[in-house]
C-alpha cells in the first residue's frame, strides 16, 4: 500500500510539472511581439541619437525607481516569491513611460534626437495598447504585491513631493540601455531564436555583447 501511495504521488507530481510548465513559459501574448520588435528596431539606434546628439557628460533628473535595471528586475523575484511575470511587465511600462516623457521634456523644437524620439515614444505607446488589449480587464486591477505597489506609488508622486534624495542624474544614453536590456529579460519571448535559447536577463549576456561592439 506504501509503495503504490508513493508512486501515485510521483505521478500525481510529474502531471502537475507538465501542467505548470507552460504557464510559466507563455507569458507574453503572442501578438506583443509585432509592437516589440517594431520598438527594438528603434532601439538598435540609440547610440547614435542619445549619446553623439548630447554633450559629453550631459544627464537628466529622473526619479530613483525610473532607473530600472536588470538587477531591479532580480531583486523583486528574489522579494516577493512565485512573482507573476506581468506585474513586472506592467511596472516595465508603468517606468518607461515617464523615461521617455522627461528625455523628450529637455529637448528643443530644433533637437536633433528629438523626431527620433517622438518615434519612438509612439511605438512605445502601440506596444503598451497591444499589452492592456491583449489582456482582460480584472488583471489591471488586481492587487500589486507590496514592494511593487511602493515602487508604482513612487512613480506616480507628484514630482513637487518627491524629496531631493529620490531623485537621480542619468545620461539619456543610459536610460535607453535600461529601456532595452529590461524589455529583452521581461519579453524574451519575442526576441529568443529557435537556434539559441539567450538568458537576456543576465547583466554578463549584455557586457559581453558591449565587448562585442
Amino acid at each position: 500500500m506504501v509503495q503504490m501511495s508513493t508512486s501515485a504521488c510521483l505521478l500525481g507530481g510529474l502531471l502537475g510539472l507538465f501542467l505548470i510548465v507552460p504557464v510559466q513559459v507563455a507569458q507574453t501574448p503572442a501578438n506583443m511581439c509585432t509592437p516589440l520588435k517594431t520598438l527594438n528596431d528603434s532601439l538598435s539606434h540609440r547610440r547614435r541619437y542619445m549619446k553623439h546628439n548630447f554633450p559629453i557628460k550631459y544627464t537628466i533628473r529622473v526619479h530613483q525607481n525610473e532607473v530600472f535595471k536588470l538587477s531591479n528586475i532580480s531583486r523583486m523575484r528574489l522579494q516577493v516569491e512565485g512573482l507573476d511575470e506581468l506585474v513586472l511587465q506592467r511596472l516595465w511600462f508603468q517606468v518607461n513611460q515617464g523615461v521617455l516623457k522627461k528625455i523628450i521634456r529637455v529637448m528643443t523644437e530644433r533637437h536633433p534626437s528629438r523626431p527620433y524620439m517622438a518615434e519612438l515614444e509612439r511605438r512605445f505607446k502601440d506596444a503598451e495598447g497591444v499589452f492592456v488589449l491583449s489582456h482582460h480587464t480584472e488583471v489591471f486591477q488586481q492587487e500589486l504585491p507590496e514592494t511593487i505597489q511602493d515602487t508604482w506609488d513612487h512613480l506616480t508622486e507628484e514630482p513637487d513631493r518627491v524629496p531631493q534624495s529620490r531623485w537621480r542624474f542619468v545620461s539619456p544614453k543610459s536610460l535607453m540601455d535600461n529601456f532595452c536590456h529590461t524589455m529583452h529579460c521581461l519579453f524574451s519571448e519575442c526576441f529568443t531564436t529557435t537556434e539559441v535559447q539567450q538568458n537576456y536577463c543576465s547583466v554578463s549576456y549584455w557586457r559581453k555583447g558591449r565587448k562585442k561592439s
